[in-house]
């Protein structure tokens, strides 16, 4: 049985190798031919959706026409409008009532759901042409990847958290959700074999049951592999250990799930071939019990060799809190730029923590960080960014997604071949400028962490509010001393208000000039993030869709925090 085990363990290697190296000379050839690969991508996707009534209006038979790659990007520009999500809804709420043809061919596959800047959610179309030539023929290298960094990578259990993979349906029945969720519950069988848990459990709608499950099913396993996406879900994911490991024990040791939890039945029979008796593993865990205060992932799963998650933009704060929670030797790689409206690309090197565009999946067009206040502003091709630059990013798709405007800020970080490598900064609508001072919530994130490090005082949880009636940013901490005194709190926000000024020189003069008046700090009670995530979960936001900006806008939301402060000042 083990000589078998082995020998299937192999050939698994063997074909993620086989297939990833020849994913990559495809990627290498397309990549040294930058602006060619993306002219072909371009006209296949005009060429797909001319007859569609989109492709109609917008002149895609004549775009088409061009003979020189000049004359065609210069008509795609001059024929194709910009569009944010707003202006693409009315097309899709047609395809969502059952009409087809209107932005590409037919009916989309699916979904894929996220929330938008007012947490209201965005159906974005995923095709079966986008699905089957742009996910799944890019997972290879995804995968392979894993193989690459660490050879023993698959030698024991993956254990993934993903979104839900079906949350509903469309008027017309076309399902929505996760389509991380899709792509792992349609992986070849000889893949989902290497999975902790079925993905079934990825159905389970109550997030804490969900949790609780996929903890359950993964700490039993020797998992040497760890997906996801926020490091964030790998705290909740912390707290649900904490809380339930003497019931994990239990059905460890009988071969159970809970029945503490609501599971519909269907879920619980996917899970039951997963469930057997295994008290020696049981008595493992009440050791460990025994030995330590707390049970980490470095405790439980002490061969862990790699952990996929974000590491960039506002994830890194979360990142910073679960470090220690792993094995010294578990090595945390970057996920890569990812977002619900396309798969941009892949981590190829795992040293640079960057992201390679695929020239040969989605157009792409870029307009510089310092443009974008501009009303007509340049629009670069992909050969044309200079490393170092920061751009805002702008896809076109096979989904049926126009010169779509993904409002996220990149910075390209160095090429691969001729295409460039990017790292996600933070969302367009990160930048807040209540009289123009532009303050982004990375300088609002690195100000309060070196403030941090100066005082020797840790922060389980921060947060800034910008206030426009009083001209002032409000900025709430949660300290892991709760006895820190007034004057410290002042102090503390008048260091964060001088970093803030050495970072922006916009701040400083709106500082100076009064326009912008002093921050105002407050001290948090205990767990208030959690409290906070919890009532807005509560408010009908789902679980997987729920995404926190540490510098905000939202007199909403900026009440909810105002009923989490322990004590008051000013």
């Amino acid at each position: 049985m083990f000589e078998s085990k082995t020998k299937n363990l192999l050939k698994i290697k063997w074909k993620f190798s086989l297939v990833g190296k020849l994913s990559l000379l495809e990627l290498k050839k397309k990549s040294q031919q930058c602006l060619k690969s993306q002219e072909a991508v371009l006209r296949d996707i005009l060429t797909i959706s001319k007859d569609t009534e989109y492709g109609k209006k917008y002149r895609f038979e004549k775009i088409l026409s061009a003979v020189d790659s000049s004359s065609f990007f210069n008509l795609f520009e001059q024929y194709v409008p910009v569009n944010q999500y707003e202006q693409l809804y009315p097309y899709i709420e047609r395809h969502k009532n059952g009409e087809e043809n209107i932005l590409f061919p037919g009916k989309p596959k699916m979904y894929a759901t996220t929330s938008g800047s007012t947490n209201v959610p965005k159906w974005i179309p995923i095709t079966d042409t986008y699905y089957y030539d742009v996910y799944n023929r890019m997972s290879p290298i995804w995968l392979y990847s894993f193989l690459a960094q660490n050879s023993h990578a698959f030698d024991g259990a993956i254990v993934s958290n993903v979104g839900k993979t079906i949350e509903g349906a469309a008027p017309d029945g076309t399902v929505y959700g996760s389509i991380a969720g899709v792509t792992q519950r349609d992986c070849p069988p000889f893949i989902k074999t290497m999975f902790a848990s079925p993905s079934e459990i990825f159905m389970i709608e109550d997030y804490k049951a969900r949790y609780y499950t996929i903890m359950r099913m993964g700490i039993e396993r020797d998992a040497h592999l760890m997906i996801g996406g926020n490091p964030s879900t790998f705290i909740e994911m912390q707290n649900n250990v904490d809380e339930f490991l003497d019931n994990y024990i239990e059905d460890i040791e009988q071969g159970t799930l809970s029945d503490s939890f609501y599971i519909p039945d269907d879920i619980r029979l996917a899970v039951k071939p997963y469930l057997k008796p295994n008290p020696k593993r049981a008595e493992a865990l009440k050791e460990m019990k025994k030995k330590y205060s707390r049970l980490y992932p470095k405790h439980y799963w002490p061969n862990l060799k790699i952990l996929n998650v974000w590491k960039s933009g506002n994830s890194a704060v979360y990142l910073k809190k679960i470090k220690d929670f792993f094995p010294e030797s578990c090595y945390i790689l970057e996920q890569g730029y990812a977002v619900p409206e396309c798969r941009p690309g892949l981590v190829i090197d795992p040293d640079t923590d960057s992201t390679v565009l695929f020239p040969h999946k989605n157009y792409f067009e870029f307009v510089r960080e310092k443009d974008l206040d501009q009303k007509c502003p340049r629009f670069f091709h992909l050969n044309e960014l200079k490393a170092g630059n920061r751009y805002c990013i702008f896809v076109t798709t096979y989904s049926g997604l126009y010169r779509y405007n993904l409002n996220d800020l990149i910075e390209v970080t160095g090429f691969y071949e001729q295409t460039p490598m990017i790292r996600f900064v933070q969302k367009i609508n990160g930048f807040i400028s209540m009289s123009g001072e532009k303050l982004n919530e990375n300088q609002f994130i690195d100000a309060v962490n070196q403030v941090q490090k100066e005082f020797s005082k840790k922060l389980n949880f921060f947060i800034g509010f910008a206030s426009i009636q009083e001209s002032k940013y409000h900025i709430y901490y949660e300290f892991q001393d709760q006895d820190v005194q007034d004057d410290l709190i002042d102090r503390f926000t008048s260091r964060v208000d001088s970093v803030l000024k050495s970072k922006n020189m916009e701040y400083a003069d709106k500082r100076e000039s009064g326009r912008v008046e002093a921050p105002l700090g407050h001290l948090l009670q205990m767990h208030s993030f959690e409290i906070f995530k919890s009532r807005i979960i509560d408010q009908g936001l789902y679980h997987g869709r729920f995404q926190l900006n540490y510098l905000l806008q939202d007199e909403m939301r900026h009440g909810m925090f105002k009923k989490l402060i322990k004590r008051r000042f000013g």
